[in-house]
């Protein structure tokens, strides 16, 4: 049985073939891709029907052009309701929105005025004004183990500051 269908299937193919794809090629405005698509996906439907394999000459052609007909208007209908758009940049530049900029500043801000003095200062001469330890010592009169230890607590005390503000660790 399996070798009669497939005898079938390709005597259809073999008859039927070349006016199929030239339906098919004018369906699609001469898209040769596809062309190609539509009558594989055709074909497959004449093979998952066998019944059209047994029909005569004529009316095994029918179906394959109205089946072919059917899958270019499915696929033209599916296109009109979502094109497909190729582009290298998005339609629209990216918004600078500086919301969230301003946000975390001021989130950080209210830290800072939470922790000591002596912690606050080394964050801004390190962190704000860009300073190493060693400039930061000087500008602040104490040593530079000083400026790195006074650092390293000031910026846990300021994570702890802001957990407790509710800004979460990225």
């Amino acid at each position: 049985m399996v070798t009669q269908e497939a005898d079938l299937m390709r005597a259809l193919h073999d008859e039927h073939a070349p006016a199929l794809w030239a339906y098919a090629l004018a369906l699609t405005n001469g898209d040769r891709g596809r062309a190609e698509d539509v009558v594989q996906e055709t074909l497959l439907r004449a093979w998952r029907h066998p019944e059209v394999l047994a029909r005569s000459s004529g009316s095994a052609r029918g179906w394959l052009l109205t089946v072919a007909r059917r899958i270019t208007i499915d696929e033209w209908r599916s296109s009109v309701r979502h094109p497909e758009v190729v582009t290298d940049s998005p339609p629209e530049p990216p918004s600078h929105d500086e919301t969230d900029a301003a946000l975390q500043a001021w989130l950080v801000a209210d830290g800072l005025q939470r922790l000591s003095s002596a912690h606050r200062d080394v964050i801004v001469e390190c962190y704000y004004r860009g300073h190493t330890t060693a400039e930061a010592a000087r500008r602040l009169g104490v040593p530079d183990g000083t400026v790195k230890s006074r650092l390293h607590y000031a910026l846990t005390s300021l994570r702890l500051v802001l957990q407790e503000m509710g800004v979460e660790d990225d």
